[in-house]
């Protein structure tokens, strides 16, 4: 009778089972097209949440990497986690990942869902014309300080140099700069972000007609979304026919149907001086950021590619700041948190 290998039939056993600490494994389950799944049908339900998700990856690998720690509510340090953060007002998405984490089980970090979840939203809203591939294998972080998100997250009402500076410290050059911005094709701000643009038009004019435009609109948003600190949406393309007729908007050039698209339309809107933050105002202050806006304006398929390959540098900023790293069974706490 031939000798039974006893612990390599365990073995067996326990990969059959899954019976690693995780449960499921990475290989039980199809990864990145589970999240494409989900992120699709959330945009579908829910279109503003493709925007944040894009959102999500820039805010949470500009601080200390990509370690999904932007999504954590507490921490061993406490509760004054980077959602808190000022420069963070706004942030979305944080259900979605729930419900992606819930489907990918622990053997995927929450820091690669929200680089995958970017991804898929960016390649949905552009209509395909953006897509590229990013690694998975990063690893959650045990570190979230609203604090160092605000010391480090670009503001909204930085002069054009801050702006250089902030992202010459993590190797991005002034061209990538003015790439990324041009995700605010999509999404929306609250006032707060840009109040400044409206009290103060000598230091960064802004189109008079568009500002008087602005004004009006957002007195009806705050009455229709009962806050004296509303929303209003990022890109003018995405405002209705009489608000952009109202701000003698030039839409040569612009898909105007194609409200919410990733796309080159906010170089169009920047160059006509009808955008809403300070921080993309200023870049026309420049003479190569300025020319570097009109090349995307005047070419789309360019800026397309060149926001793909920002998006990977971005998602490729290893995490940092933290002396443990893990896998968390829930992306909204630590391990340690959860009594693990």
């Amino acid at each position: 009778m031939a000798k039974v290998n006893t612990g390599a039939a365990l073995l067996s056993l326990c990969l059959l089972l899954a019976c690693s600490a995780g449960g499921t494994t990475a290989a039980d389950v199809d990864v990145e097209g589970t999240v494409r799944t989900e992120v699709e049908n959330a945009i579908k339900s829910n279109p503003g949440v493709g925007a944040a998700l894009i959102r999500l990856v820039f805010h949470d690998c500009w601080v200390n990497g990509c370690d999904g720690s932007v999504l954590l509510d507490q921490t061993p340090s406490g509760s004054n986690t980077e959602k808190k953060a000022i420069n963070n007002i706004g942030l979305d998405g944080f259900s979605l990942v729930d419900t992606i984490k819930s489907k990918l089980g622990n053997s995927v970090s929450c820091a690669d869902i929200v680089v995958f979840a970017g991804r898929d939203a960016a390649r949905y809203l552009s209509g395909g014309k953006i897509a590229y591939s990013v690694p998975s294998g990063r690893k959650d972080g045990i570190v979230s300080s609203a604090a160092a998100a605000d010391a480090i997250l670009p503001q909204s009402t930085f002069e054009f140099q801050q702006l250089k500076d902030n992202f010459a410290k993590k190797n991005f050059t002034q061209e990538e700069l003015v790439i990324l911005s041009g995700a605010h094709s999509i999404g929306v701000s609250h006032l707060s972000s840009f109040q400044d643009r409206l009290n103060d038009t000598t230091a960064t004019p802004i189109n008079d007609s568009y500002k008087q435009a602005l004004v009006a609109d957002i007195e009806a948003q705050k009455n229709s979304q009962n806050t004296q600190d509303p929303i209003e949406k990022n890109n003018i393309r995405d405002m209705s026919l009489k608000f952009q007729n109202d701000s003698g908007y030039d839409t040569t050039g612009v898909n105007t149907a194609a409200k919410g698209a990733l796309d080159n339309s906010y170089y169009h809107a920047n160059l006509q001086n009808r955008v809403l933050f300070k921080s993309d105002w200023v870049m026309r202050t420049d003479i190569k950021a300025g020319g570097d806006m009109a090349e995307y304006m005047n070419n789309a398929t360019k800026w397309n590619n060149d926001f793909a390959a920002t998006m990977v540098k971005l998602s490729k900023l290893p995490a940092e700041g933290s002396t443990h790293y893990e896998i968390r069974k829930n992306c909204r706490v630590t391990n340690q948190n959860q009594g693990f």
